[in-house]
């Protein structure tokens, strides 16, 4: 049977339709206390759990350990790059057919215990804060480990006893312990070894360094911890020392061998004398040094948790805050009267903290959620391409932007100005961007990879839908799914009129004789949908002072309207992929690259077919390599809006034909 992907996280197997349920029941429950997260659909499915795969998705939270491994045919974990916190348990690791494990980069802690498992063969636990790790044995059959950048005080029990081990990084530890005493046992089948950066004693061998390379050995240990080589110079040239300090020695006693009674009792009773003085003084600064380490041992005790937080709240809040204007102002449009301030704003976003970052920085900068007075959901983005703009100048932008009113543009609430930095305030839209809506949601099945350079060739054939299929939504409804065709054609309309009406002048009180307003980085994440699956779009940059022209944005609708109707691309369209697309549609054959997921979920197969090669053709005419002859966004709204009418507008068609 063939592999069924329901996302690009969730891998599944063939089994039952009732074992999918259950799995994902499971899944739920387990990741019930982590943020971000979003259960896929099992509806009209037969199939099993076999991957979870999350890396960097924004989690934050606890996983119920012990309740993800009773999913019997989970394989493979990847939740690295979130921000999981707490314990993993040792019943995690007894999961029976876990293969590949990687939690790395999270804020995991505590002692690692390993359960038994036989299966286990990958684990990558790298940058936690694991502090201890045993019961390795239980892991025979583990190949690579990757307990890297933790605060593991000792090499991890058992490691001796991992008789399949080719990959060890125990690298940025502060390990203590003896090399070969303690990784010994594993070095002959080591493929690769990273020890750098803790505190190992003994002699590495120069065959071991040769095996391994000296960056295996960065500072990795004491004064000690040296090659075989400077070993071998340092005993010969002890050995060199010793024989001539005897002969000199032998030299000395010969001509000195008589000494009087006398002289010998002096010598004795100052020796004794001398070493009453030092015991003494010894004494003295041990009960010194005692003392100075309790007191710093009760202080440390009352204020390690303090301190702790403050270390984590400084790793958590970007650097640019600390030089904001934390008094600055925040404009808001629609409630002049409001008070508030860039502080109200970092504290509504925990001081712009991971937990409530929504976006990465770029040109449209960082974005985080928050809360305002009032239950005003707003989302904060840093206007990074405005941080070279004077005061002034950037009010100016801000006050322009939030004139631009449009249903399908998304509108500015206000800004802040703190300083060098500038932020915005906009809507916060539950749906989120194009993007993730058509590539990441459960429902869109995203786990078709991006095209490569072989991979253009026919996706599908009219004869290969199934035979029976359901029936799709009504466009705009919120049950409607990326697979839906024409909420994806309404999608790509409401985009060109907003991009229309900013090419046009955007209608103000002084509208004519207004320049055309130049989006500059048309993108699909860059356009937001609302409850009704209505498009906005966002990050017009008129305060950014970013170049561009209307021809460019209508190129870059170009793509976006290739990568609704083929499904492919991501938002990553080089040259060469938008040739190949350019070139079926050339020779005629745009129906062998549509997305065959909207096909094979649609009733009128044909018709919607015919539909998307049109929209297509659309594309092809806004991608002209030429800029002189792409269309206006205003002829792009007509042809779209021809490849398939309103209800309303086919409703007046209709009586007008019918009126003749």
């Amino acid at each position: 049977m063939e592999l069924i992907f329901i996302t690009t996280l969730f891998f599944l197997l063939p089994f039952t339709h009732s074992s999918c349920n259950d799995d994902l029941s499971v899944l739920a429950s387990a990741l019930a206390s982590v943020a971000n997260f979003q259960s896929p659909d099992c509806s009209n499915l037969r199939s099993t759990l076999h991957e979870l795969i999350l890396p960097s998705r924004n989690l934050t939270g606890t996983v119920s350990w012990n309740l993800l491994s009773t999913i019997p045919s989970l394989r493979v974990v990847d939740l690295s790059g979130n921000r999981l916190h707490g314990s993993v348990p040792s019943g995690f690791w007894s999961s029976p057919s876990l293969l590949d494990v990687n939690l790395a980069d999270n804020r995991l802690g505590g002692a690692l215990r390993f359960g038994r498992s036989s299966s286990l063969e990958r684990l990558n636990l790298s940058g936690n804060r694991f502090t201890s790790a045993e019961g390795l044995t239980g892991l025979p059959g583990l190949r690579s480990l990757d307990v890297s950048r933790n605060e593991l005080g000792l090499v991890p029990v058992g490691l001796g006893e991992l008789g399949e081990l080719s990959y060890l990084d125990v690298s940025c530890n502060s390990m203590e312990g003896d090399f070969y005493r303690d990784l010994g046992r594993v070095l002959p089948r080591l493929r690769f070894l990273n020890v750098s950066y803790n505190n190992f004693s003994g002699k590495v061998e120069s065959k071991t360094t040769n095996k391994f390379g000296k960056s295996a050995f960065v500072n990795a240990g004491s004064s000690a911890f040296t090659s075989a080589a400077a070993s071998a110079a340092a005993d010969t040239s002890s050995s060199s020392s010793t024989s001539t300090h005897d002969q000199k020695k032998e030299h000395k006693n010969n001509s000195c061998c008589v000494r009087s009674g006398r002289r010998r009792v002096n010598r004795l009773l100052a020796v004794v004398v001398a070493a009453s003085i030092a015991i003494g003084l010894i004494t003295i600064v041990g009960f010194f040094v005692c003392a100075v380490k309790r007191r710093s041992r009760r202080r440390s005790e009352r204020g390690w948790k303090e301190e702790e937080r403050g270390v984590k709240a400084a790793e958590e809040v970007p650097a640019w805050v600390a030089g904001a204007k934390w008094t600055a102002p925040v404009v808001v449009f629609d409630k002049p009267l409001m008070e508030l301030r860039f502080s109200d704003l970092a504290a509504a976003t925990s001081g712009f903290g991971r937990e409530s970052q929504l976006a990465e920085g770029g040109r449209s900068g960082a974005a985080y959620r928050a809360v305002l007075p009032g239950d005003m959901n707003v989302v904060v983005r840093v206007a990074e391409g405005a941080t070279e703009a004077e005061e002034c100048e950037a009010a100016a932008g801000f006050q322009e932007m939030a004139k631009l009113r449009h249903p399908n543009i998304l509108p500015l609430l206000g800004y802040c100005i703190a300083g060098r930095e500038k932020l915005l305030l906009y809507e916060y839209m539950e749906r989120g961007d194009l993007h993730r809506w058509l590539h990441e949601l459960p429902t869109g099945h995203p786990g078709v990879e991006d095209w490569s350079a072989d991979a253009w060739e026919p996706q599908h054939s009219t004869d290969d839908r199934r035979a029976t299929p359901a029936s799709s939504p009504p466009a705009g409804s919120s049950s409607a799914t990326s697979e839906d065709w024409p909420t994806r054609h309404r999608i790509a309309l409401g985009i060109a009129r907003g991009l229309a009406f900013l090419h046009q002048g955007w209608a103000g009180p002084t509208s004519t004789g207004r320049a055309p307003v130049v989006h500059g980085h048309l993108v699909p994440s860059n356009v937001l949908l609302g409850d009704d699956l209505e498009p906005r779009i966002a990050d017009i940059a008129i305060a950014y002072g970013a170049g561009g022209t209307p021809e460019g944005d209508v190129r870059s609708f170009g793509l976006l309207v290739m990568e609704l109707v083929t499904g492919r691309g991501r938002g990553r369209w080089s040259t060469e992929e938008v040739e190949k697309v350019r070139k079926y549609v050339r020779e005629g054959r745009g129906a062998q690259v549509l997305d065959s997921r909207v096909l094979s979920t649609e009733v009128d197969g044909s018709g919607v077919e015919r539909e998307m090669v049109e929209c297509l053709r659309v594309g092809y005419l806004c991608t002209a390599q030429s800029p002189e002859k792409r269309p206006a966004m205003q002829q792009v709204v007509g042809l779209l809006k021809d490849i398939r009418p309103t209800p309303a507008e086919a409703a007046t068609t209709s009586s007008t034909s019918s009126h003749n």
